[in-house]
């Protein structure tokens, strides 16, 4: 059986958080030779090289995230001993990995991941937005936990992951007051030549929106694209035209950015989807969240 030395696991911890050898070195008051001699050794253990040079810093290799994740959670523990030895017992929080992407709805992002933001002493979640590809890649290096798209894992990506389907929503198109009120009349033929505020074109909902405007031979007058929904609302809170949002979330946009409802449809589909590096659910925050979803957009 092989031994983990956690002399070495401190150090490695350091030089990951600090950047470098020479910074985690001043933070525990040690030379960077004995550091790097520390260093040595875990990898000699683990049989894997744990970090890269990238200019004057130490990069983590995909081995080296592995370690730093698992590295935390044992030092973590280490705290919780303490504080049960000393007779402060403290409820030890499981870190939840979650990856957004970035043209996932922040309103829908929120109503998914409630259970487990109003339960601090038991889940401690960490959020990372950015390209599906960049999130995916995350996940199979055991990065993240959960991917949340609006659509499946695209088959282009060569990562080994499994999409879960949490539901759909239709959409509710909304504006500030007077342009809300004006397009209600005569909806949903008065979005012809009505300023747009629209998701970008790489995105399901652009592509969902799309079909029906033509199904309905209609050509709103676009005047911006987002990748971002959230900055969508602002700008539309501002007067610059209609949006389109997930009817699920339509009274939380409504009271967060002052927008009014013009129409809707079930016609046009915004979904949502976990993407998971394991078929079977197994992370118990994972699984709260999958379930509470299901139930909240109805799959």
């Amino acid at each position: 059986m092989s031994w983990l030395n956690y002399h070495h696991l401190r150090y490695f911890l350091a030089v990951a958080k600090e950047g470098g050898l020479r910074p985690a070195a001043e933070k525990l008051h040690v030379s960077p030779p004995s550091i790097s001699a520390q260093l040595r050794e875990l990898e000699e253990a683990l049989g894997e090289k744990l970090f890269r040079r990238s200019g004057r810093t130490k990069v983590l290799t995909e081995a080296g995230q592995i370690a730093l994740r698992h590295a935390e959670e044992i030092f973590s523990l280490g705290e919780e001993l303490v504080s049960a030895v000393k007779q402060r017992p403290t409820a030890r929080a499981v870190r939840l990995y979650v990856g957004i992407a970035d043209s996932f709805p922040k309103l829908v992002t929120y109503e998914i991941l409630k259970p487990v933001l109003r339960e601090p002493e038991k889940a401690h979640v960490i959020c990372r937005e950015g390209k599906i590809e960049d999130l995916l890649a995350q996940l199979a290096a055991h990065r993240l936990d959960l991917v949340l798209a609006d659509e499946p894992a695209p088959s282009t990506v060569k990562i080994r992951t499994f999409s879960h389907r949490l539901g759909e929503s239709g959409v509710t198109f909304c504006a500030t007051a007077g342009l809300a009120s004006a397009l209600r009349r005569g909806f949903p033929r008065s979005l012809h030549d009505a300023p747009a505020l629209l998701p970008a074109e790489n995105t399901a909902l652009r592509r969902s929106l799309e079909n029906w405007f033509r199904a309905l031979q209609i050509r709103p007058r676009v005047v911006a694209e987002f990748e971002d929904a959230a900055l969508m609302k602002v700008v539309a809170a501002s007067g610059g035209g209609f949006a389109p949002i997930p009817t699920l979330v339509m009274d939380e946009a409504a009271s967060r950015y002052d927008l009014r409802r013009i129409g809707a449809t079930d016609r046009c589909r915004d979904a949502f989807y976990a993407i998971t590096a394991e078929r079977k659910i197994t992370h118990p925050m994972v699984s709260l969240i999958t379930e509470n979803a299901q139930k909240l957009a109805g799959a």
